[in-house]
């Protein structure tokens, strides 16, 4: 009887076990899983889109703003100031009258150098004719050769003389000219460090002025010299473009002409030193200032990009994990040509809109579920209240 119990008992034991092998017993077997076990959650990740379509080749760069033109305004006569007729920090046009010079002792000069060439002119009328009267006498054996000869000089001697009073003439006019200082060129003067009542002397060189020319304005940056044959190809296509940020605008670009590639590479610093020039109406650039620069050389048309931290690096190389419509992961091989802002411009096989893993690919293998965080999940349906 005992053992009749005991065997019982045993029996009783092995068909519960079964009946909870096969998920009797508070949960039921799962499609795909093995017997007995449950299939694991899904891997919350973050996904982003791909995107296709037309992606600027563009370097980014550190530059100085530079004049196109600074003139050191100083004086070509020596003179009292006699008139400042402008302000510091005024724009001027070339031709512009700056500063005025006393002039009275030229002058002065210039009225006596006139009533001597007016008797030269007088002596010289009066030579000539004496020339041409003894040259005749001398042709109809009347005269002597001799005073024929010394007249005909005097009249020479003093036909140079009558061109020396207008060289000296000319030589004062162009004393008082000089002593009306203008501008050379369209700008903004400097600082103004002589005042009306100075005196200025040719030998000591001072600057009177200095104008700067800002509109238009340059920008002078450089490149690493491994983007030459690209810059090259732009620069003769003249397919460039170039971009400036200023600190106080960031947002706000500025676009300029290409005008200047340096005819050699910089073998210390292994750059090329580019130029482009910019109107500057409005006078957002100013000579000294240090901006961001953007050189692009090209438009890539048909681009794959994708955001920089979808890209991962394997023993086989690089490649993206994407995320299917069946919440299925994929490896995609890729091979990233170069990085544009926070996004990379990739070589594979992607098409626009898919979306590859930028959070959680730690945990990923081809073939695995996964479930994006960032996009709203459908809601189970629920029931109508009976």
């Amino acid at each position: 009887m005992r053992l009749r119990l005991i065997l019982a008992l045993f029996a009783v034991i092995a068909l519960l076990g079964a009946l909870y092998g096969a998920g009797w017993f508070g949960h039921s077997g799962t499609t795909g899983a093995t017997p007995g076990q449950t299939a694991p959650p899904p891997v919350p990740v973050i996904t982003a889109p791909v995107s296709v379509g037309d992606v600027p080749v563009g370097l980014l760069a550190n530059g100085t703003v530079q004049p196109v033109a600074t003139v050191s305004v100083r004086t070509r006569v020596d003179g009292q100031i006699e008139r400042v007729h402008v302000e510091e920090g005024a724009e001027v046009r070339a031709g512009d009258v700056l500063f005025t010079l006393d002039t009275s002792q030229n002058r002065a000069i210039l009225a006596q150098l006139r009533a001597n060439l007016e008797r030269d002119r007088a002596q010289l009328v009066q030579a000539q004719a004496d020339a041409a009267r003894y040259a005749q006498l001398l042709n109809t054996g009347a005269g002597a050769r001799q005073r024929a000869d010394q007249t005909r000089a005097e009249a020479l001697a003093l036909a140079a003389t009558v061109k020396g009073d207008e060289a000296q003439i000319a030589q004062t006019q162009l004393q008082i000219d000089f002593a009306t200082i203008r501008a050379e060129t369209d700008g903004r003067l400097g600082t103004i460090p002589l005042k009306q009542g100075n005196y200025v002397r040719v030998a000591e060189n001072t600057v009177l002025v200095t104008i700067t020319r800002i509109n238009p304005i340059q920008v002078q940056f450089a490149i690493p010299e491994r983007w030459l044959p690209d810059l090259r190809a732009a620069y003769l296509g003249n397919t460039a473009r170039v971009l400036v940020h200023t600190p106080d605008s960031p947002a706000a670009a500025i676009e300029g002409q290409l005008i200047f590639v340096d005819s050699q590479v910089d073998t210390t610093t292994g750059t090329i030193t580019l130029k482009a020039q910019f109107q500057n109406e409005h006078i957002r650039l100013w000579p000294g200032q240090y901006v961001n620069v953007t050189l692009i050389l090209r438009i890539d048309h048909n681009a794959i990009t994708v955001p920089v931290a979808a890209v991962q690096t394997g023993q086989t190389g690089q490649h993206v994990y994407v995320l299917g419509g069946d919440g299925k992961i994929a490896r995609r091989p890729v091979r990233m040509l170069r990085l544009e802002g926070e996004r990379a411009v990739i070589a594979g096989e992607l098409a626009a809109g898919e979306r590859v893993v930028v959070e959680g690919a730690q945990r990923l293998t081809d073939g695995v579920r996964a479930i994006d965080r960032a996009q709203p999940q459908a809601q189970p349906a629920q029931g109508t209240p009976g």
